[in-house]
């Protein structure tokens, strides 16, 4: 049987010519992630999958590491086509190495031999078709970093517009400006996961700060629906000091994205320490409003952080959609994403009903759910 990367080396296809600039002896510099890395003849990237070959750089396609059907608020977005069913689908690799990373069986696949999945043949148009027999509205890369799988999931993302699908990306935001010109056309909906807003804990990572800041900045400029999650760690990224910077700096950019702070329990490499308690949550989504943000959430503890699962009116407070881990409750929102009661219009990407939740749970493709 062939290694991993064997395989994954025959699952290539040349990269965008706008994601790469061809360098002096035979070398290439790829920009779809903040790495950037000059990549000599045979070599790949710090992500393990853009591949060097006679000085053209190459890039995954044609498979997937993993098809989930997830609710979007798993994602999570909490400001778009609420209830809806995101088909969320995966390749293996990622330009970090999180010790606590809670997808590493596909993301850390090149690093880790205990990780690894068989990777899947599938075409864009099996993706789109099956997305659309499950019932989903949205279409998602995730699982992996997508930015270093950008290509392929442009070639869906196209198919999946054409079908009438809305199109997100669930990333660390580790992102070029190249490459986010190369996503804006096809993109709907961009996550970005803030880990921290230390140089030093980023190093730690296998990343930078200022790339990740300077995305979201970008994004929102450029038109994308950006919300934003930081898994809040005991020890790591939870003073004060560390959130207040995190919030002032979103809020700064715009008071209207989402922030979801979430709970870190013990994954991967990382047992230690202990498992983010509720009221950790509460402090970081009070430090949150604090700074000026909008709409703050507190994730991951369903029923544990009062009514921070909610969506509140900025304008008069009245309650909007009520939320129970992934499950709608309640969606109060009127067909024009506007406050019921006071008329201000609520930014997201809403739907101009609320269609019926077809699952609160992630499932299999195979196993489709039967209400």
């Amino acid at each position: 049987m062939p290694a991993l990367k064997e395989i994954l080396e025959l699952n290539v296809h040349e990269a965008a010519p706008s994601l790469y600039d061809k360098l002096d002896h035979g070398r290439v510099r790829c920009f779809a992630c903040g790495h950037c890395c000059p990549i000599a003849e045979g070599q790949v990237g710090v992500c393990k999958v853009r591949i060097n070959r006679g000085g053209t750089l190459y890039a995954p396609w044609g498979y997937t590491g993993g098809i989930q059907c997830d609710p979007i608020e798993k994602k999570p977005f909490f400001h778009a086509h609420s209830g809806a069913l995101a088909y969320s689908f995966g390749m293996l690799g990622c330009d970090l190495h999180c010790a606590y990373c809670q997808n590493w069986v596909t993301s850390q696949a090149l690093r880790d031999p205990v990780a690894g999945t068989v990777p899947t043949a599938v075409t864009p148009e099996q993706l789109v078709r099956d997305a659309l027999e499950q019932g989903a509205r949205v279409l998602v890369s995730t699982y992996n970093e997508p930015l270093i799988t950008v290509e392929w999931a442009v070639a869906i993302f196209k198919e999946a517009r054409t079908a009438g699908l809305a199109t997100g990306f669930v990333s660390n935001g580790n992102a070029t400006p190249r490459v986010l010109e190369f996503l804006q056309p096809c993109v709907d909906l961009y996550k970005v996961d803030l880990k921290c807003f230390h140089e030093q804990h980023y190093h730690q990572l296998g990343g930078r700060l200022q790339p990740v800041l300077e995305s979201i900045r970008q994004l929102k400029l450029m038109g994308f629906w950006v919300e934003v999650v930081t898994l809040v760690i005991p020890g790591f990224n939870d003073s004060d000091p560390e959130l207040t910077a995190i919030a002032e700096f979103l809020a700064g950019v715009s008071p209207d994205i989402p922030w979801h702070v979430t709970a870190f329990h013990k994954d991967y490499r990382m047992t230690d320490p202990a498992d983010t308690p509720a009221r950790t949550l509460l402090r970081a989504a009070a430090i949150g409003r604090r700074a000026g943000l909008h709409y703050v959430y507190a994730g991951n503890l369903p029923g544990e952080v009062g009514n921070h699962e909610n969506t509140y009116c900025h304008g008069c407070h009245e309650l909007l959609v009520e939320r129970l881990g992934f499950q709608i409750h309640r969606y109060l929102l009127t067909a024009e994403g506007q406050c019921p009661r006071c008329g201000k219009t609520i930014p997201g990407r809403w739907d101009r009903e609320f269609h019926r939740q077809i699952t609160a749970h992630p499932y299999l493709p195979r196993a489709r759910h039967t209400p």
